[in-house]
């Protein structure tokens, strides 16, 4: 009786009825291709990288399904609920390599900071939408404001390249709310000039008896190696001097799936996780790289499209700020493993190991699957 009734048509068209036809395919291909890099870089735990994807699509179905309309409700809850947790990392975090990033709740440790690359660009678009129509220069900075906070909290713990992420996020609705570039240039002005200042200074500045104000030593030393991976090839500039062998050394097609030498003989130091492109790049060579900006790229746009018709400021501006997110993971990766960006900590989006970055990218991928979905309702 139980068989007669079962309609696996029916179910298969229950299951995809949430899900976006390009966005899917497009993240299906990355996964794919990470997949095939991960079982040559750390083939022990392609078990549980497939664990990680059910969980990751798992996440994605069901934010697929949630309409906006209920994002927008859940967005000043979620952002204050993740503030009061960061604040209860700085007081009674759990110590790790020397930052607190993690806060035990009993059953089980959780990293706030990961909460807010959602809720962030959530309560920033769900703000826009109540002054839609009465936007001022004020309220871009009551926006700052709430931006600043969390971004604080997390650059103490300290965990730069989350920090990083959350501003992008935010700064991203700002941007596309109509933040306008006479708040932008100052900023940009002093961070070129200031970047500037580094480069020619170098040799001075990152003299071990010099201090940099705001910065902690590891910080200052990031910085330095960038400038000079030479100065300390076996320490500190060791992870970007293997990274930039191996992805030179990859040439045009590469040496070929598990031929990396610098991955095998051990030169290159978390393959598998924020240095997995160095992996790709000497496999599969400039190719394989190409392959997978192209993968990128398409993501963005079909990101792009989704915020470009979507019937609401909130859903344009949280489409909008999730895909470029898409974006900074990428380039803030690849910039480091390349050498040149500092080494922060951001993993190659659905590319790098690890389940909670999986998770996160998910959900943003099934906010956008929601938005596309629900285009033709107007929200309120």
């Amino acid at each position: 009786m139980i068989s007669s009734r079962f309609d696996p048509r029916r179910w298969l068209a229950y299951l995809l009825a949430p899900l976006d036809g390009p966005l899917a395919m497009i993240v299906l291909a990355i996964l794919g291709f990470a997949t095939v890099v991960m079982v040559s870089a750390s083939p022990e735990r392609l078990g549980t990288l497939g664990l990680n994807i059910v969980v990751a699509f798992t996440a994605m179905w069901i934010a697929a399904r949630i309409p906006p309309q209920r994002m927008m409700s859940i967005a000043l809850p979620l952002y204050i609920v993740g503030v009061l947790l960061l604040v209860g990392v700085a007081l009674f975090g759990d110590v790790s390599k020397g930052a607190r990033r993690w806060l035990n709740i009993g059953v089980a440790r959780i990293q706030p900071s990961e909460l807010m690359k959602i809720a962030m660009p959530l309560m920033l678009a769900w703000y826009f939408q109540c002054r839609e129509g009465m936007v001022r220069v004020r309220d871009f900075f009551i926006a700052g404001g709430l931006l600043l906070v969390p971004v604080a909290l997390i650059a103490k713990q300290p965990d730069l390249g989350t920090a990083v992420l959350v501003a992008a996020a935010g700064f991203y609705v700002l941007f596309f709310a109509g933040l306008a570039w006479r708040l932008i240039l100052p900023f940009a002005v002093v961070g070129i000039v200031g970047i500037a200042a580094i480069v020619a200074m170098g040799d001075t500045i990152c003299q071990p008896d010099v201090e940099w104000p705001g910065m902690r030593e590891y910080q200052k030393h990031r910085v330095c190696t960038l400038l000079d991976p030479t100065s300390d090839p076996l320490g500190k500039g060791f992870h970007i001097i293997q990274s930039t062998i191996a992805i030179g050394s990859g040439g045009i097609l590469g040496k070929g799936w598990g031929n990396g030498t610098q991955t095998h003989l051990d030169f290159l130091p978390e393959r598998h996780t924020d240095f997995v492109f160095a992996v790709l790049t000497e496999e599969f060579g400039l190719a394989g790289a190409l392959f997978l900006a192209v993968l990128y790229i398409l993501l963005i746009f079909r990101g792009l499209f989704i915020a470009a018709g979507a019937p609401t400021l909130f859903s344009r501006l949280l489409a909008g700020a999730i895909t470029l997110i898409f974006f900074t993971y990428a380039f803030v990766n690849m910039g480091m493993v390349s050498g040149i960006l500092p080494v922060v900590g951001v993993p190659l989006p659905f590319v790098s190991y690890g389940g909670t970055a999986l998770v996160t990218l998910c959900l943003g991928v099934g906010m956008l699957m929601s938005i596309q979905r629900h285009r033709r309702r107007v929200g309120t």
